[in-house]
């Protein structure tokens, strides 16, 4: 067991608290659901940018390379200013979903370089102009342009150029739980000495100004420390009524600057303020110099380290800090300077025994010491969870995606009933909320740290896109992987009806039901890394996920005929009509997609029945159930829908949408999309000698076999092993997925260099268009971003590569090979006459989308594209970003760029596949 294994398997027995703290600070609180108190939902422009740095949030904190406890209770970051900026960084600048071109977008470079699952040690890069920061620029121009024309980057505008900026690395290392040492290194890589104030900042969340009972907390200036002979630390105590007493160290001799973490409503509101001690006091005492903006009495609920550094070209600074909860005096915690406070209980908090003694040297060599230990200790970690006979580069890639998942952990604070109602004390919310967003999910409340799909772009949690996070995160921590699937299945989570929430923006949206599937992947995988299975979660999350299966099938099966609809389903604009909303013709669509998602939901499902039925028999009944509904589901989508149209096409060879119009005419869409390559991921193989060890469900599955022959034709019993008959269960039959795999493989169709495209190609040349009541509806192919405003514009299903339908299709090429074998092989590429098992196709996908983020022989990476700075220049060049999705013929990034959310599949794929 390594070091940190070690350290994982205490904190999963909560002998020692080794998760308390972690990258749990948000990057973008500003423009979010949960700070939007606007009577119709206009959360961009409600809190926008301009008032971050000047008013108190609601309901969360960010910051740039920030950490928090866990609740987010205390929080650290790091603010910057370069002499030149309008306003001090201290937050992440982009564009709203309104100003940007092609939604919202960071506008920001930086990188999640290094985690463990622990957060023992993290290491993150922030690259600052020297030149001032072009804020209106990049929404001017971004404004200007058209879905037509590419977004305007901050690389666009020049600010990088002559390598006129600094690299602020920012490290993590813990000594103890709660004793965490940070370094922070500033590299001027630019030709001129140049000047850089560096303010590591610490403060509370407000939670006093809403209503909170947990006291006022605060902090105050004591005692410098002596570090050794020669110099000093500078001493911040903060007293907070859940974790109790801790300090921040800050070596040598910063001045400290003091404030409240309060709303400057004279700015913001045109009111007096109550203090004149508020948020955005740093930035006017730094920028301004307003002197009587900062409290002179070195007191508040935000303070800040002021380092004003001038480095040579070439050259470097390096601050250590300390945030522990070990007193660095031995005479105990000292008075705060209000004359009302008490001494305070000079104790470690969160129960940690204090007999640490790093403070005695907080700064010097076992300071290094502790660093270099727990780098080695990650190393040591991913050697031993990761294949080690990869590249370099493709070793890079691997370790970045893994501290993207890590580092993108968010403590999510949101009570939607505390939200529509208001809060003690503060305005009540406009009555046009009580009819608005969210306004049936008064039972949910988050209070928990979850995975994002983007901390900056998508900081909130979405419920598919969590199922894949889980999926790569179980590599390295199978006990968060498991906990976030759990969550979103508990009652305060799960409508009472079954429902699981969507995402903040409209809970009530409809993803697909991939829940199941990352429950029996991540149980699976845990049982291959830790060499034990969790029966008890498998069992916890069935019982829960059959509530789901439930709402599912009474809301979006109303007629019964296991057709299913769905709506959204989380593919943005890749239908015809904007799949969330009614239909402009009337009447209602049977989606491909939907139905067919169902059937892999029953699949999973069954695969979770039969394995929990090896210890309890029980289990058996509801396995036959899952396995009669699947025959039933691959029925419908075959051969007669709900309304005698079946959704295959045997025309054409493959799936599509149909649309039932309200005078009874029906008839297909169709565009040549994913939608009709998803009835592949419905597969599942049974065994013989499984099924013998469960004789009640072996005998209801041969009963229905024998007595329903119309639907005893969709179980495909073809093969056999020496312990008799195995059986396929697929919506897709042999001859059918060798037509699909026939558009799905050829290049000018699915099969891109850099996996399976969205949309087929064919759209370029002959786009879908269907005319509605005067009014034209149109598919064409878009490789890059969407050019529509369908869904918002911001994400793109027409034409470009996205991991989580490839993650999946991968996988059920895996398992159509072990039902088959390598006797079934198919033409790849279509056309090439080369035959190739489906075990193999899969992993020619899987080396596609890998090869987007490794270097090829010409020593780029597609994912760059016509980049430059990132393709050749040595600070650049080997620092990943992991988008959202990437183009459709060259593999570019493009969308969030930090969605290392689904998109850290790529690390199961290296792993499991190589380069």
């Amino acid at each position: 067991m390594t070091p940190e294994e070690k350290r994982l398997d205490e904190s999963h027995q909560r002998t020692r608290h080794w998760k308390r703290w972690g990258p749990y600070l948000g990057e973008r609180q500003w423009g979010t659901v949960r700070e939007d108190y606007s009577p119709h939902g206009t959360a961009w422009e409600y809190f926008p940018h301009e008032h971050a740095r000047s008013r108190a949030y609601r309901w969360g904190e960010d910051g740039i390379g920030g950490i928090s406890d866990r609740h987010q209770r205390v929080c650290f970051a790091l603010a910057l200013w370069n002499g030149r900026d309008s306003i001090l960084k201290e937050r992440l600048f982009g564009l709203t979903g309104n100003e940007g071109n092609h939604g919202e977008d960071v506008k920001e470079y930086y990188f999640y370089l290094d985690s463990t699952p622990t957060h023992s040690y993290m290491k993150f890069l922030y690259k600052y102009p020297q030149a001032a920061y072009p804020y209106n620029w990049l929404v001017e121009e971004n404004r200007r342009r058209g879905k037509r024309d590419p977004e305007f980057e901050l690389l666009d505008t020049g600010v990088f150029e002559g390598n006129r900026y600094f690299d602020v690395f920012i490290e993590y290392a813990k000594a103890a739980p709660e004793d965490i040492l940070i370094k922070i290194t500033a590299w001027n890589r630019g030709p001129e000495e140049s000047q850089l104030d560096l303010l590591p900042t610490m403060w509370f969340r407000n939670i006093w100004s809403f209503g909170g009972k947990h006291g006022h907390p605060k902090l105050w200036r004591i005692k410098d420390f002596q570090v050794g002979d020669r110099s000093t630390a500078a001493v911040v105590a903060a007293e907070e009524s859940r974790y109790g007493a801790r300090w921040l160290l800050a070596e040598g001799t910063p001045e400290m600057l003091f404030t409240e973490n309060e709303t400057n409503f004279e700015r913001v509101f045109d009111f007096p303020n109550a203090t004149p001690y508020v948020k955005d006091s740093f930035n006017d005492y730094l920028l301004h110099g307003a002197r009587n903006a900062v409290n002179p009495a070195q007191t508040g609920t935000k303070c800040a380290a002021h380092y004003r550094e001038r480095i040579a070209p070439g050259a470097s600074v390096t601050l250590r800090l300390r945030l522990t909860n070990i007193d660095p005096h031995p005479a105990g915690l000292q008075a705060s300077p209000e004359a009302s406070s008490a001494r305070v209980p000079a104790r470690p908090a969160g129960g940690e025994a204090a007999h640490h003694t790093q403070t005695a040297n907080s700064f010097g060599e076992e300071f290094e010491k502790t660093f270099d230990m727990r780098r080695g200790e990650a190393d040591q970690f991913y050697a031993h969870r990761f294949p080690q006979e990869r590249s370099d580069d493709a070793r890079n890639v691997l370790r970045q995606a893994m501290a993207g998942m890590l580092w993108s952990k968010q403590c999510f604070h949101y009570d939607v009933r505390t939200w529509l109602e208001g809060d003690p004390g503060q305005p009540p919310p406009p009555p046009e909320r009580r009819r608005g967003r969210n306004r049936d999910w008064t039972h949910l409340y988050n209070a928990d740290v979850i995975s994002m799909p983007d901390k900056w772009e998508y900081p909130w949690f979405a419920a598919w896109d969590l199922a894949f996070h889980t999926v790569a995160l179980a590599l390295v921590d199978p006990d968060f992987a498991k906990e976030q699937l759990v969550l979103l299945l508990r009652e305060w989570y799960m409508h009472p009806n079954g429902q699981l929430p969507a995402y903040e923006w409209a809970f009530s949206d409809v993803n697909p039901p991939v829940h199941a599937w990352a429950a029996w992947r991540v149980y699976k995988i845990e049982k291959r890394v830790r060499g034990r299975a969790d029966r008890s979660f498998l069992e916890r999350v069935f019982h829960k996920l059959l509530l789901n299966f439930t709402w599912w099938v009474n809301r979006k099966d109303p007629d019964g005929m296991n057709v299913f609809q769905g709506g959204f389903l989380g593919l943005d604009n890749i239908g015809v009509f904007d799949r969330s909303q009614p239909l402009p013709t009337g009447g209602h669509l049977e989606q491909s997609d939907g139905t067919s998602w169902m059937g892999m939901y029953c699949l999973n499902m069954l695969a979770i029945a039969l394995e929990l039925a090896r210890e309890d028999p029980a289990y058996e009944d509801v396995a036959s159930k899952f396995f009669e509904h699947f025959v039933y589901i691959a029925h419908a989508i075959n051969v007669h829908g709900s309304e005698g149209l079946a959704l295959w096409d045997e025309e054409d060879g493959f799936f599509y949408d149909a649309i039932h119009l309200p005078g009874g005419e029906q008839h297909y869409l169709k565009v040549r999309s994913m939608v009709g390559l998803i009835p592949l991921f419905a597969v599942e193989t049974l065994e013989p000698e499984t099924i013998a060890r469960l004789p009640g469900f072996q005998r209801r599955m041969q009963w229905f076999l024998d007595n329903m022959p119309d639907f005893a034709s969709h179980v495909d019993a073809s093969q056999v092993s020496p312990n008799g008959v195995r059986r396929l269960l697929s919506l897709v039959d042999r001859k059918k997925m060798v037509r699909i795999l026939g558009y799905m493989l050829d290049k000018e169709e699915f099969f891109s260099p850099h996996g399976i495209r969205a949309l087929s190609k064919l759209h370029a040349a002959r786009p879908y268009i269907l005319a509605v009541n005067g009014s034209e509806y149109r598919v064409d192919y878009e490789p890059a971003e969407s050019r529509t405003g369908v869904f918002g514009g911001n994400s793109n299903w027409r034409g470009p590569v996205w991991f989580p339908p490839n993650f999946l299709m991968i996988e059920s090429l895996q398992k159509f090979h072990h039902y088959y074998g390598d006797g079934f092989r198919v033409e790849c590429p279509t056309g090439s006459g080369r035959q190739m098992s489906l075990w193999d196709v899969g992993a020619e996908i899987s080396r596609s989308l890998t090869h987007i983020f490794l270097r090829a022989e010409n020593g780029r990476r597609p994912l760059y594209g016509s980049l430059e700075k990132f393709q050749n220049d040595p600070w650049w060049r080997d620092l990943i970003l992991f988008h959202e999705y990437f183009h459709g013929d060259n593999g570019a990034g493009l969308g969030a760029s930090h969605q290392t959310g689904w998109t850290g599949l790529v690390a199961k794929l290296l792993e499991q596949t190589g380069e």
